[in-house]
């Protein structure tokens, strides 16, 4: 069978850490999992009694871009977060933001074109858009500033520019002043921006900031995911600039029909549930501060400053130039699973790993404790 070219993108590396953490477990170990960013938390309680409720009813096909009173829900959490004033005709809801995506690189998009980000960077970025035969330019980014590209690094003969903040794997969050200077330049060349802000509600010092309060020719993409604990209900947004409305529900219409009803129906719900975010956002917090305390004990002291999601970046070039050898290591003597940096950064992941600490607090404590025995005896 003829296999086309863009179809030959890279594995996403983590989701192979997670394949091999479950033969490990079915093998009988217990794994720690700080490989994948996935909250160890369920959908809020109120989201699964509503979803309960919905289901003496038949769930069918909405309207392509969402419910109308979810993209109400989702205009009037960015008055209470941002304090934008935002309609809700501009909201898309989406399958998950890996749907949002699609939607934005095929509404902006011509075959061919060059999309630049930030290296390290989240992988799929890359993947998708050369799947959709776009290519991927990275901007390399130095720790120093925070793992965030600079207005100076922007290409020359790129159409698109991808922010993310926080970013993943870092964690790093973008200033009013930075996104601001970082869309005016990509705008003075002629670049469309996607500012990736799936983490936001997770910080742990200053809130996150919205690209949507600087300016409003940008698309914006989030997800129930991280914050509301949803990632397996595949459910998102975008906020689009108006005119690209009409563009984004025609390819909406026909890519996806519409966004799964039933988790459109838990997400509405999910937008009133707010302590129990916020509850588990605390618990993200004790994470991080042991996170702190514990890698650079172990002897993972080169990190980015990991002011949001729920990321610790590392250097660990003085240990290793084979971040997938040296993860398999650490999964198989420590029985913890981290990801490698090659999934963020196909130049110099070699040297780099991800550590994640969205699960539970005895989990963190309990994979601290094995990385530190792991290094001791390394």
């Amino acid at each position: 069978m003829r296999h086309s070219l863009r179809g030959q993108v890279d594995p996403f590396i983590v989701m192979d850490v997670m394949e091999a953490a479950a033969r490990a477990e079915a093998a009988g170990r217990h794994i720690i999992h700080m490989e994948v960013g996935q909250p160890g938390t369920p959908a809020p309680l109120g989201a699964r009694q509503a979803l309960a409720q919905a289901l003496e009813q038949p769930l069918g096909y909405t309207v392509a871009l969402g419910l109308p009173a979810l993209r109400q829900g989702i205009a009037d959490l960015y008055r209470r977060w941002y304090g934008v004033d935002l309609d809700p005709a501009r909201v898309v809801v989406t399958p998950g933001s890996s749907g949002a995506f699609i939607l934005a690189f095929s509404a902006l998009f011509d075959a061919g074109d060059r999309v630049a980000m930030g290296y390290p960077g989240y992988p799929s970025y890359r993947q998708i858009l050369r799947a959709m035969s776009l290519t991927p330019v990275g901007i390399p980014t130095r720790p120093e500033d925070r793992y965030q590209p600079r207005p100076q690094d922007l290409p020359d003969d790129v159409q698109g520019l991808i922010l993310a903040s926080p970013g993943n794997p870092s964690g790093t969050v973008l200033t009013v002043p930075e996104l601001s200077a970082l869309t005016q330049a990509a705008s003075a060349r002629g670049m469309a921006v996607i500012s990736d802000e799936i983490y936001h509600g997770l910080s742990y010092a200053d809130r996150c900031h919205s690209a949507l309060e600087v300016t409003d020719e940008v698309l914006v993409v989030n997800s129930f995911s991280k914050y509301f604990s949803m990632t397996g209900w595949r459910v998102g947004w975008m906020v689009v600039p108006p005119d690209m409305v009409r563009t984004v529900e025609r390819l909406a219409q026909n890519l996806f029909i519409c966004p799964p009803h039933a988790s459109q129906v838990a997400a509405l719900a999910a937008l009133d549930c707010i302590p129990e975010a916020e509850a588990n956002r605390t618990v993200y917090a004790e994470n991080r501060r042991l996170m702190l305390e514990g890698l650079p004990r172990a002897g993972f002291d080169r990190i980015a400053p990991p002011e949001g999601a729920f990321y610790i970046y590392a250097d660990v070039s003085h240990l290793t130039d084979d971040s997938v050898a040296f993860a398999a290591e650490i999964l198989d003597k420590a029985g913890v699973a981290v990801t490698p940096g090659l999934d963020f950064d196909p130049d110099r992941g070699s040297r780099t790993l991800r550590f994640s600490y969205a699960r539970a607090t005895a989990d963190i404590a309990e994979g601290l404790a094995r990385l530190t025995a792991f290094m001791a005896a390394r």
